[in-house]
């Protein structure tokens, strides 16, 4: 083996293909397989997203409806039953509050914790919270617990 004949691995060096827009000798030259005119002609084209050719677009078409409050307050919402599930994993023995859920991964270290009624409460706990629904807070005075509102 020498210099000359070296030769890269097998399968290593693909083929790259005809250079379009590199003369008229390449045979690719002159509009480089682009067409005449018109916006896929040009450099620095995307499509816009949505695009329909010029057609009105389905999102400019559909009429607009309904509203957002702004003033609207969003709650994560934890069931009774997960936290009766956080007991029978030991996870939490007498009291819950917001770092617990947080630490739990329940709710995120900015939101509002409402506590919902689904599920049953068997532990006696004391549950700390930005809100409770009616049905949440009866359950857990009724298991023995407490729920103080932050």
């Amino acid at each position: 083996m020498d210099l000359s004949n070296l030769k890269p691995a097998e399968g290593s060096v693909k083929n790259q293909g005809k250079r379009i827009g590199r003369g008229q000798g390449s045979g690719k030259g002159g509009t480089a397989t682009r067409g005449h005119k018109g916006a896929k002609s040009r450099s620095g084209y995307s499509k816009k997203l949505g695009f329909e050719g010029g057609q009105m677009p389905l999102q400019r078409r559909v009429p607009k409806f309904g509203f957002t409050n702004i003033n609207r307050i969003e709650y994560q919402g934890i069931n009774l039953d997960t936290l009766q599930q956080l007991v029978d994993d030991k996870k939490i023995k007498d009291a819950v509050d917001f770092e617990t859920l947080f630490a739990n991964r329940l709710a995120g270290k900015n939101d509002l914790v409402k506590i919902m009624g689904r599920g049953e409460l068997k532990a006696k706990l004391k549950v700390s919270a930005h809100k409770f629904t009616a049905s949440a807070k009866a359950a857990i005075e009724a298991a023995g617990g407490e729920a103080v509102t932050i």
